[in-house]
């Protein structure tokens, strides 16, 4: 069975692609992209990789 690891991400609208790229060439999966819940303009990436 897979394990996995999580981690969450603040996205700067400028810079999203970036940083997702960044993260995935460490091997991190984008899983949702939800609103901030102290500012719905501010972005929050959730990510996912299986444990090594």
């Amino acid at each position: 069975m897979t394990k996995w690891e999580y981690a969450t991400v603040p996205l700067l609208v400028h810079a999203t692609k970036q940083i997702l790229d960044t993260w995935g060439e460490d091997g991190w999966e984008l899983v949702q992209v939800v609103p901030g819940p102290n500012n719905p303009e501010q972005l929050v990436a959730y990510l996912k990789r299986p444990k090594p």
